[in-house]
């Protein structure tokens, strides 16, 4: 093949102490296809001197090429440029990827081809930046690294795609968005990632934040999340084996919209910020990690956040109070906290962040959570017909009683008084269960 005789005709360059290589195999292979050409385009670090006393039958090239050898015996033409070995160059103009030949070939096939091949495009509408998706991955046109520099919004575009499609993302385009991470968040503004971030569902927006920390971005885009990778946590409460705050994060994304609030972009958004707090309050003790009060520090983090992205005022209210209120549910609450939370705005993406917080947890235990919402079916009834006024403390001090049953059953008593509105202050209260007691004796 002539492609694998190129590389023998590096591998001699190189033996004897100068880089060289094929300039964009691929790419060449595509030319060769549609042109009737037989050339390959071999980039090394050596001047024609040199490349005299390595090959006979060598010609001196006018062009900007540094030699031309003709291999009578294939028909193939070898054409030998300089490579960029300049130390100040841009890292990305270090290889050759085109040549100025290629790109008259290219120039020359069909308006199709060359597009493909190039990333030629157009700029208004950048999904014509991708190849079709029937090709099972999403894979930006041409020479990925060229089709980026044109955009670097197309980097975010991909991983959006990725996420909403369910497809992989091609191979040579993740290393072309991985290599350009640092550019892409240089370039891509706030406002153009959340054009891009507001079209990725609910459901896959776990797999968007993933792709995003895997390609590097979000360290440059959030690092306030990023910094969860690093950060450790306890997998639950009866263990010392420990996971990154991150992969909790993402696990509770997954399970948010399962149940009741199927495309809640919102409810998702503030399940990605709900731990962000962690990061300012860590501590570890005695082999177990503690995060005290990282709900209220981690409201005041994702206020400041929601705002650098343009979030609108009332969404950033939205998901500042679930991720300062969502540890409420996942405590036992009496009648009295239940009604307190009832009067809180957004329970029901709470109730939800709390059970995804289970789901995602490796012994995920519902008993305050089922607790709370059997508590939550009594939270129209009025509070006296469901307390009395006065606790078993405050019984045995007025009756003089010591703790037992005698003391469960003036409690049910007073509570039945109250609910027949025959006791309705604390004093009718304290005279009911002095004059009850004295029937229990």
């Amino acid at each position: 093949m002539p492609i694998n005789n190129a590389k023998s005709i590096c591998k001699t360059i190189m033996r004897n102490g100068y880089d060289a290589y094929v300039v964009s195999p691929n790419l060449q292979r595509e030319i060769q296809g549609n042109t009737a050409k037989k050339e390959i385009a071999i980039a090394c670090a050596t001047d024609y001197e040199t490349l005299t006393k390595l090959f006979a039958n060598l010609e001196e090239s006018s062009n900007d090429e540094l030699a031309v050898l003709i291999d009578e015996e294939s028909g193939y033409t070898y054409r030998f440029y300089p490579s960029n070995i300049n130390t100040c160059a841009s890292p990305e103009l270090g290889v050759t990827r085109i040549t100025g030949k290629m790109l008259c070939e290219l120039q020359g096939a069909n308006k199709q081809t060359y597009e493909a091949v190039t990333g030629v495009y157009d700029s208004t509408d950048s999904d014509s930046a991708f190849c079709d998706r029937a090709c099972g991955s999403i894979k930006l046109a041409g020479i990925p690294v060229f089709t980026l520099q044109r955009n670097y919004s197309l980097a975010i575009s991909a991983l959006r795609m990725a996420a909403n499609y369910e497809l992989p993302i091609e191979t040579n385009t993740w290393v072309a968005i991985v290599q350009s991470s640092s550019k892409i968040v240089d370039y891509v503004s706030a406002k153009v990632f959340m054009e891009e971030w507001r079209v990725v569902s609910a459901e896959s927006m776990w797999k968007f934040i993933e792709l995003l920390e895997e390609s590097t971005i979000l360290y440059g885009l959030i690092p306030e999340i990023a910094v969860l990778t690093k950060l450790k946590q306890n997998i639950n409460r009866s263990s010392l084996e420990e996971e990154t705050v991150f992969s909790h994060v993402i696990r509770c994304m997954k399970h948010y919209p399962e149940e009741r609030l199927h495309h809640d972009w919102i409810g998702v958004v503030a399940t990605l910020f709900h731990q962000v707090g962690k990061s300012f309050t860590a501590e570890h003790f005695d082999g177990r990690w503690y995060f005290f009060q990282y709900h209220r520090i981690g409201a005041s983090m994702t206020r400041k956040i929601l705002r650098r992205f343009y979030f609108d005022a009332e969404d950033i209210e939205i998901i500042g109070n679930v991720v300062r209120n969502h540890v409420r549910f996942q405590s036992m609450m009496t009648d009295r906290g239940i009604r307190q939370f009832l009067e809180m705005p957004d329970t029901d993406r709470i109730i939800e962040l709390s059970r995804a917080s289970i789901e995602a947890t490796t012994d995920g235990n519902y008993t305050n959570f089922n607790h709370n919402l059997k508590y939550m079916e009594r939270g129209d009834k009025p509070l006296a017909m469901l307390e009395p006024l006065l606790n078993g403390n405050e019984i045995m001090e007025h009756t003089n009683l010591a703790p037992g049953p005698k003391i469960g059953a003036i409690r049910d008593a007073l509570l039945n008084a109250q609910i027949l509105g025959s006791v309705r202050t604390p004093e009718e209260s304290i005279a009911f269960v002095k004059n009850f007691s004295v029937k229990l004796t």
